[in-house]
């Protein structure tokens, strides 16, 4: 019997039955827009093949004016549908089944000519929006009526209408974004005609046989957003409309509210999915922070959907699925909600793809095959880059031999895991630790490689990591340590404290000193602290924030006259800083460091160093940058061998786990 019952219950749709209730969330990686065709189909075949029962696209744009961004990609043309029919023979050969998101930005589009129903511009986009005429909506409701039948003709088993995180269709839901006066705005029933009419139209376009799933808006968590009154009144009006199938959806790109980083708990909102389950009839899926099969299984055990969507842990493990049905789950890549690869990708128009995973999306650019000429290895460092390295050199049939001074495996992911919010590291080291027993290579823990010990390998791969640099500040008493010594618990920091250095350290730092209990593993306080309520006795699901009073009184300091928290991941730095915030963390840029005192830290501002000042603490933490720990890899060059040094030895920027792992897993399956 399956380990996940509920999992691999199938799900019949009718005209078609899924083998299982697992759906691939869309994700938009870019792929579409770079034109390699192969590599797009390549991307959600090797998905197909990892069991998924049903696959959604990144969103595809209706029209020009729709599209996220311009040239965003759609199907317009009979070569845009040819391309199409490269992904879905593709996928169809690997035994999946996928369906296209229909998405229409509305004011969100990244453009001049973007439209919505009424011109009121987002805060998220520089483009005032035009409000559209009854002409302008017809337009809009043909085009994607007109895009889901060349989905059809494309080949695809569905299409998804998106209709939730603020887009197109949820602009006219709600007061906020339709200030209309005619018979598109005003009362409920006339501002969801518009995407009742939108699923009707796609029905007749597609015809009975053929998936349309409905993406709703569960909670906006803006202000004046839907009453559940109102979500249940659309799912009604959505299914007899002919939607097959209802999809979670969960807060506007707009809303000061995390709904998917990894500080929000688990299946946070999977609650509300449940709440609506028994008001229709059709299958519902649930969706956000759903990353392991067990939180699937017992979503799904408990009656709070029909299907669990799970998006980004497909970047990082496409045999997610399989996995879980042979009793794998421990080899499951896991999605730790980082964005760095996904999500920061998508907005900065790169392809996307995973930190814990670089081929996601590079499927056809990084090959990993076995090796006709097995070599002895040597990896020096078990962090991030180290592990990587060994595990694809492992699995490639070479014979790898590991070596770290520490006690454990993980090098600087067992500080990332004691951060609050970032448990998901916990998960990440477990699975390195998985992988380099599976994959057989030989751990050599507390020992110091010397260039003589190295010397029997054919191939050495340094990735000795970094140290923390001293800013050399001049110091005549006070309790000075390093983020390394707060965060491996060498230390207990004082009531005050002051930390020198705003970037991802400074800011994990911060956290750390500042939390007592981390409300990601409680679902109840994340929701106090973050002010998420009930969208049945407020509109959009809004309440006044409520925070744990913070532990400690933390300063946070930077030398840069800007913005603390400016560089942080694009679409979590927002987070980062708010949460600092409420925790009544001083943020203070373009600072001297003078010198510290048993008062605590003295500094000045601007060139000319003026205003001196004291920052009033019991502790000081260096969080100043790091250097990259080259000793070895000089030994090594000085003896005549020629090791690659990937990681933090090759840069020492901020701690980045992302190019440390793409580095090397590169340098593995080209060896």
């Amino acid at each position: 019997m399956s380990q996940y019952p509920h999992i691999f219950t199938p799900l019949d749709l009718g005209h078609v039955t899924l083998p299982n209730r697992v759906l691939m969330g869309s994700m938009h990686t870019n792929l579409e827009e770079r034109g390699d065709w192969n590599a797009v189909a390549e991307f959600y075949a090797e998905r197909a093949r990892g069991g998924v029962a049903l696959m959604v696209t990144g969103g595809m744009a209706p029209n020009n004016e729709g599209g996220v961004f311009p040239g965003a990609a759609g199907l317009f043309t009979p070569e845009d549908i040819a391309h199409h029919k490269i992904i879905t023979d593709r996928v169809h050969a690997a035994g999946g089944r996928i369906a296209m998101q229909i998405l229409h930005a509305g004011r969100y589009a990244y453009g001049p000519d973007c439209v919505a129903p009424s011109a009121i511009k987002s805060p998220i986009s520089p483009f005032p929006p035009k409000e559209l005429d009854e002409a302008g909506i017809e337009k809009q409701i043909a085009d994607i009526a007109t895009a889901a039948a060349r989905a059809r003709e494309a080949g695809y088993d569905g299409v998804e209408v998106m209709g939730s995180e603020g887009y197109f269709l949820n602009q006219f839901l709600v007061r906020h974004t339709n200030k209309r006066e005619d018979g598109w705005g005003g009362s409920f029933e006339n501002r969801m005609r518009l995407p009742v009419e939108v699923v009707k139209r796609v029905r007749e376009a597609v015809g009975p046989d053929f998936i349309v799933i409905f993406r709703i808006s569960l909670i906006d968590l803006i202000p004046d957003g839907s009453t559940w009154e109102e979500v249940v009144t659309l799912a009604k009006a959505v299914e007899a409309a002919g939607a097959t199938m209802l999809n979670t959806g969960i807060g506007w790109h707009e809303a000061r509210v995390p709904t998917i980083v990894t500080s929000v708990p688990r299946a946070a909102f999977t609650w509300l999915t449940g709440r609506l389950k028994p008001e229709v009839s059709i299958p519902v899926i649930t969706s956000n922070r759903i990353n392991t099969p067990e939180i699937g299984e017992s979503v799904l055990a408990e009656g709070c959907a029909d299907m669990v969507s799970m998006a980004r842990p497909f970047l990082a493990d496409a045999d997610f699925v399989v996995k879980a049905k042979e009793g794998r789950a421990a080899e499951i890549a896991p999605c730790i909600a980082c964005n760095q690869a996904c999500l920061d990708h998508t907005f900065q128009g790169k392809v996307s793809s995973c930190l814990v995973n670089p081929r996601a999306a590079h499927e056809t650019e990084i090959v990993i095959t076995k090796t006709e000429a097995p070599k002895s290895i040597a990896v020096v460092g078990a962090g991030p880059a180290g592990l990587s390295a060994a595990i694809t050199a492992a699995e490639r049939g070479h014979a790898v031999t590991l070596f770290d001074r520490a006690s454990e495996l993980g090098g600087q992911l067992t500080m990332a895991r004691a951060i609050p919010g970032k448990e998901e590291f916990h998960g990440l080291t477990d699975w390195f630790k998985t992988m380099i027993e599976k994959t057989g290579v030989t751990v050599k823990l507390e020992t110091d490689a010397t260039p003589d010990l190295l010397a029997p390998f054919d191939e050495i791969i340094i990735a000795t990591g970094v140290q923390p640099r001293d800013p050399e500040i001049p110091t005549e008493g006070g309790q000075v340590v390093t983020y390394i010594d707060i965060l491996k618990g060498r230390v207990t920091a004082g009531k005050r404290v002051a930390v020198i250095g705003a970037g991802g350290i400074g800011f994990d730092v911060a956290e750390f000193l500042t939390v007592t209990d981390s409300p990601t593993l409680d679902l109840e306080e994340w929701k106090r602290e973050w002010g998420v309520g009930d969208p049945a006795q407020t509109p959009g699901g809004l309440t006044k924030p409520a925070p744990e009073a913070p532990a400690r009184e933390v300063t946070l300091l930077q030398r840069k006259k800007e913005k603390l928290g400016r560089r942080l991941g694009k679409t979590t730095g927002w987070v980062h800083r708010a949460a600092l915030h409420m925790k009544d963390v001083k943020m203070i840029g373009g600072v001297n460091y003078e010198k510290i005192t048993a008062e605590g830290l003295h500094v000045t501002f601007g060139e000319a160093r003026e205003n001196p000042t004291l920052i009033e603490a019991d502790t000081v933490v260096l969080c100043a940058g790091q250097l990259s720990d080259r000793s070895l890899a000089d030994a090594l060059i000085a003896a005549g061998r020629s090791p690659h040094v990937i990681g933090g030895a090759d840069v020492a920027a901020e701690l980045d786990a992302k190019r440390a792992i793409d580095q090397g897993t590169r340098l593995a399956a080209a060896l």
